[in-house]
């Protein structure tokens, strides 16, 4: 047999793997890859706990109690405090202020949806207005709260721009009911309008350019490209911006406290709240109506999901 012949029957060696295979990871590997986010997450979720869950499951508790929030000792009362706050009609009037709010709000909302729009598209000095529209949002509730009422008082600002324009008035502003919440809902206009821009604008501008641009060609007007675009691209944000908005409505503290403390009719369930747990010393019955407080807000949401659900839209 020659060497030719030898080497054609030499079997051929095994063919090499099309790839390199990857070993499986070991079991300790695995477990350091699970593990590792929830190591980053025991910081936030402490503080989430800590800050947040414990003090609502403390109030959810004192609402059962007829605790003075001074006094070590806590006598159970039951539903007491929620029997006591459906049944006493003047705990829940001070609900037909958060009427006022709930107004503003929606004045806020179509503002805010209107200059958004506007600045949305090429305009001189746009940069200038989101500040001045923004710049609200980002001053103190207290410092607000005593240059309005400076603003509204008998001889104030207001009414020394009034006379200007040849309006004398001897109104009181912060003096009758009606006018007191109208002026406090407006400076709550005022002050909140830059976050809702904010979010509007963000918004509008995350419409791929695209569609603006076939609109135009197309010979769409802005209102058309409102309508037809902006409108559907913006309804998650529209949907949250009423979320907030009802809730802050419900809520509302912080100016009407500075401005009245609560006087002239101008009392909210947050400032009432407050009165009956720092005031009265009846912690028990604050914290439950804190917690009615919470219900009612968790009730609004879900309904407003309900009615308009979050649905996402495809302009593409």
């Amino acid at each position: 047999m020659t060497d030719t012949t030898r080497k054609a029957t030499r079997p051929a060696p095994p063919a090499a793997p099309a790839g390199p295979e990857r070993a499986p990871a070991p079991r300790t590997a695995r477990t350091r890859r699970r593990l590792t986010p929830w190591l980053f997450l025991i910081a936030p979720l402490a503080l989430l706990l800590t800050f947040t869950y414990a003090p609502i499951a403390n109030m959810v508790a004192y609402s059962f109690t007829d605790w003075d929030g001074v006094s070590p000792e806590l006598n159970y009362t039951g539903t007491g405090n929620y029997t006591e706050l459906l049944t006493r009609s003047e705990l829940f009037e001070v609900f037909f202020v958060s009427g006022y709010y709930l107004v503003a709000s929606v004045v806020q909302i179509v503002l805010a949806l209107y200059f958004a729009t506007v600045l949305s598209f090429n305009v001189r000095f746009r940069n200038f207005f989101k500040g001045v529209l923004f710049f609200p949002y980002l001053i103190n509730g207290v410092a607000i709260g005593f240059v309005f009422l400076y603003f509204f008082q008998d001889g104030g600002t207001l009414d020394s721009v009034l006379r200007l324009f040849g309006a004398e008035t001897d109104h009181a502003w912060l003096g009758t009911p009606f006018s007191a919440n109208t002026s406090l809902a407006g400076v709550s206009v005022w002050r909140y309008l830059g976050l809702n821009f904010v979010l509007f604008l963000g918004a509008i501008q995350s419409v791929p350019g695209e569609l603006y641009e076939a609109a135009e060609i197309d010979g769409a007007s802005r209102w058309q490209q409102f309508r037809h675009i902006i409108a559907p691209g913006i309804r998650p944000v529209l949907g949250l911006s009423v979320i907030l908005s009802v809730s802050g409505s419900l809520s509302v503290f912080e100016i009407p406290y500075i401005m009245t403390g609560g006087a002239t009719g101008t009392e909210t369930f947050v400032i009432q709240t407050v009165k009956l747990a720092f005031q009265f010393n009846k912690t028990g019955l604050a914290s439950a109506a804190a917690v009615v407080l919470l219900l009612i807000v968790l009730a609004v949401t879900w309904v407003q999901r309900r009615i308009v659900p979050d649905e996402k839209v495809d302009l593409v």
